[in-house]
């Protein structure tokens, strides 16, 4: 119930469909033809497009993402001490590629965390965890087979959020004897994921992918576009996720499972 609750309100909330569903109630208010509710309207409605548009641009995207990721790039030139990789799912999967003989495939975002865990893995010999929904698991795995020739040794498959992630795969692997993981998801993703996975008592050693950058200058960064609006909409998911992470350890309303 809790999870499905968040998934509605990241829905509601965060862009596209937040400003949108004001820009409605706007047109709804200013339909009423009243004054103050007409004047409202035309304030939300005028307020709703314009957070749209300036969250769709690269100088927005790049200030969020930049707040949202807090973990610097794994440095490979140094010895990573750990025990095994994790790969947190979290996007996109397909059930029945055609062109993979109908086996599951990742992609997106998914497909880049496992290439960067699959070249963490083949650097520095570790065994992998891959953890999920079903579907993201069974994609994961085929794919780091397929692709990469990289087995996974540990599947988790029942966790629905980031704080089922960190407790399932820490219960799996201490089972093992594995206490130090490195930790391989999306950039913004990797601040609010490594907390979650420390209170379940592993220690972390972050590894995030995908770090987004606009590099265009000019008034170019001032025009919308979809990637810009995808990487605020990213972006503000995960500032506001570590918020009420935050929020549920202080009202003590979160506690660690054994």
């Amino acid at each position: 119930m809790f999870v499905s609750l968040k998934s509605l309100l990241q829905a509601l909330l965060l862009p596209p469909g937040g400003p949108l569903l004001l820009a409605v109630l706007g047109a709804c208010l200013i339909g009423l033809r009243k004054g103050a509710a007409r004047r409202a309207g035309w304030t939300l409605l005028i307020a709703a497009l314009g957070a749209l548009w300036l969250l769709a641009t690269p100088a927005l995207a790049n200030a969020l993402s930049e707040w949202a990721q807090r973990s610097p790039a794994l440095d490979l030139s140094r010895p990573v001490e750990a025990q095994a990789i994790v790969i947190l799912g979290g996007d996109l999967a397909r059930p029945d590629a055609p062109e993979y003989a109908g086996t599951p495939a990742a992609y997106g975002t998914l497909l880049e965390r496992i290439t960067y865990g699959a070249y963490l893995a083949r650097r520095t010999g570790l065994p992998v965890l891959v953890s999920g929904r079903p579907l993201e698991v069974q994609a994961m795995r085929a794919s780091l087979s397929r692709a990469f020739g990289v087995e996974v040794r540990w599947v988790e498959d029942g966790a629905r959020d980031t704080f089922e992630n960190a407790e399932l795969s820490a219960r799996m692997l201490r089972a093992a004897g594995v206490g130090r993981v490195v930790l391989v998801t999306s950039a913004v993703h990797e601040w609010r994921a490594a907390h979650e996975f420390a209170s379940a008592g592993l220690a972390v050693v972050p590894a995030p992918e995908g770090v987004w950058r606009w590099h265009g200058r000019g008034p170019r960064r001032y025009l919308p576009n979809s990637a810009a609006l995808e990487a605020s909409s990213a972006a503000l998911h995960e500032l506001l996720g570590d918020l009420g992470r935050r929020m549920l350890a202080a009202l003590g309303l979160r506690r660690q499972q054994t």
